[in-house]
C-alpha cells in the first residue's frame, strides 16, 4: 500500500507543481503582447531557474525521479521565462548581470560537491541544506507583502487561486516528504504551507474590495516552492 501511495502522491504532485510554474506563461503572455515587461521584476525568473535547478541536482543524487522529473521541467520554463524577459525588457545588461550572478553561484555549488564524490551522503547532505537556503530565503519576498495588507487592511493586492494552489502544492510534497522520510523535502514545504496559511487567513480578516490590477504583479507574489 504504502508504494502505491507514494507513486500516486508523487505523479500528482508533479502534475500540480507542473501547472503551478505555467503560471509565468500568462505573465511572459502579456509581454509578448505588449512588447515591453513594465515596471515588472525578471527576478522571479531568475530564482525559479536557480531553485528548480537545484533540486534537480537534489533529486539526481538522491535517485528520486519525481523530483527530477518536476525540476526539469521546471528548469526549463523558467530558462524560457527569463529569455522572453530578457527580450523585452529595457535594463537588458542589468538582468544579465543578476542572471549571471545566480548562474555563478550555481555552478560553484555544483563544482563544490563535485569535490565530495568520496562521500555522497555528505554530497547529499550538503545539497540539500542549499536547497533549503535557497527556497527559505525566497519566502521572505512574500512576507512584505503580508506587512501592506496589515497595513492597509485590504488582502486585494494578494492572489487567492495561486496562494491556495501553493498550499496545496507545498501540502503535496509534505506528506510525500513524510512518506519517504526526507527532510530537507518536509521542511522548505512546510513553510511554504504555513505561508499559505498565514495569506489565506488575511483573505478573512481583511476582505478585499476588488481584484483589480493584479496583471504583472502577479509572479512577484507567487510562493518561492522548491519545485
Amino acid at each position: 500500500m504504502a508504494p502505491a501511495l507514494d507513486s500516486v502522491l508523487s505523479t500528482t504532485a508533479v502534475i500540480s507543481t507542473v501547472f503551478q510554474f505555467l503560471s509565468g506563461s500568462v505573465i511572459c503572455r502579456k509581454y509578448i503582447q505588449k512588447k515591453s515587461t513594465g515596471d515588472s521584476s525578471g527576478l522571479p525568473f531568475i530564482c525559479g531557474f536557480l531553485s528548480c535547478s537545484f533540486w534537480l541536482r537534489y533529486g539526481v543524487l538522491t535517485n528520486e525521479q519525481s523530483v527530477v522529473t518536476v525540476n526539469i521541467i521546471g528548469s526549463t520554463l523558467f530558462l524560457i521565462y527569463t529569455m522572453i524577459y530578457y527580450v523585452f525588457t529595457v535594463n537588458k545588461r542589468g538582468y544579465v548581470k543578476q542572471f549571471g550572478i545566480v548562474l555563478a553561484i550555481l555552478i560553484g555549488v555544483i563544482i563544490f560537491t563535485n569535490t565530495l564524490e568520496d562521500e555522497p551522503e555528505k554530497m547529499i547532505r550538503i545539497t540539500g541544506f542549499v536547497c533549503c537556503v535557497v527556497t527559505v530565503c525566497f519566502f521572505a519576498a512574500p512576507l512584505t507583502k503580508l506587512v501592506h495588507v496589515v497595513r492597509v487592511k485590504n488582502s486585494e493586492s494578494l492572489p487567492l487561486p495561486l496562494i491556495a494552489t501553493s498550499f496545496f502544492v507545498s501540502l503535496q510534497w509534505v506528506i510525500y516528504g513524510v512518506l519517504i522520510s526526507d527532510t530537507f523535502i518536509q521542511i522548505p514545504n512546510f513553510l511554504g504551507c504555513v505561508l499559505s496559511l498565514m495569506q489565506l487567513g488575511l483573505f478573512v480578516l481583511y476582505p478585499p474590495r476588488s481584484y483589480s490590477g493584479q496583471g504583472y504583479k502577479l509572479l512577484d507574489q507567487a510562493q518561492a516552492v522548491p519545485f
